[in-house]
């Protein structure tokens, strides 16, 4: 796989990730998000060990407990952050939700330069596109209803978010991809359980196993946790965190197109106007521009 192919990959890695809300409008309320997190993650993490089991104890055996800790930190660092998006976006419509949410894409150059890394001007110009387009798309809406401590809460968690993007990028350069991918899945699963638990101790007790639940939770397990989160980890081999950053942005364009497209019973309805279109092109464009070398040249990824 080359850095094109990665990009690609991650474009449809960001397309499944889009199509999560769609999911999510079929689960029952009153269903814990955590306990979609946690069942999912369960039956995600069979999917992939059992077929792969021995694949997984060879690396484990040549890995050993720095192996174990990569897929303990990586789950620790998720499962703060999506806590901290959970909570914060309680208090926040879908547009400021959005628009704070992809502040990742500010926060995760930033972190490298902490850490003393380069980030390529490339990047930058893609950054500088993609912010433009956010703002433009979603700034005003979103600051009608601006709330400072749900907006720290989230921003919060985009730099746990960006942390866990320079870590996941570093690891899987070191170790194989897919058992990254099982560890991390696997980690998820105890740590969700303990959300699950505060927010409803009853756990699956308290739930009420219909259809339409076993079925969202079976299409979330497979598309969203197996196969895109391994399709993920494999493309973040080739490139840098920063790039898979900015292709992870085209999320709002797609999650525009469906509010657009889909019936209203599915999804809350968008209205495209010239501002959200112009902000999606320039959004486009950012996400073209770290796609595709200026030169034309594959480059492999920088760290």
């Amino acid at each position: 796989m080359n850095r094109l192919q990665a990009n690609l990959c991650l474009l449809c890695v960001t397309l499944f990730w889009s199509s999560e809300v769609i999911i999510y409008s079929c689960i029952p309320e009153g269903v814990p998000a955590f306990a979609t997190t946690c069942v999912t993650a369960l039956i995600g993490a069979a999917l992939l060990a059992a077929p792969f089991h021995r694949r997984v104890l060879d690396a484990l055996r040549a890995g050993g407990v720095r192996l174990v800790l990569a897929g303990l930190g990586l789950a620790a660092l998720n499962s703060s952050y999506n806590t901290l998006y959970l909570f914060g976006m309680k208090s926040l419509d879908v547009a400021s939700s959005a628009f704070t949410l992809s502040m990742t894409v500010v926060v995760l150059p930033v972190v490298l330069l902490s850490m003393h890394r380069r980030v390529a001007a490339r990047t930058w110009v893609s950054v500088a596109l993609v912010l433009s387009g956010i703002v433009l798309a979603l700034g005003k809406s979103a600051m009608v209803s601006a709330n400072a401590p749900a907006l720290g809460i989230i921003v919060g968690g985009c730099l746990l978010r960006a942390v866990m993007i320079v870590l996941l990028a570093d690891i899987v350069k070191k170790h194989d991809p897919l058992v990254v991918t099982v560890l991390f899945e696997m980690f998820v699963v105890p740590l969700s359980l303990i959300g699950w638990f505060f927010e409803d101790p009853r756990l699956f007790a308290g739930l009420h196993l219909s259809r339409t639940l076993v079925s969202a939770w079976a299409l979330y397990a497979y598309f969203i946790v197996a196969f895109a989160t391994t399709l993920n980890t494999f493309s973040m081999r080739r490139v840098s965190a920063t790039n898979a950053t900015v292709i992870y942005s085209m999320e709002i364009v797609f999650s525009l197109a469906w509010g657009a497209l889909l019936p209203g019973g599915i999804v809350e309805r968008i209205a495209i106007t010239p501002r959200i279109a112009i902000g999606a092109v320039l959004v486009v464009a950012g996400a073209l521009a770290e796609i595709f070398n200026m030169g034309g040249k594959r480059k492999e990824a920088q760290a």
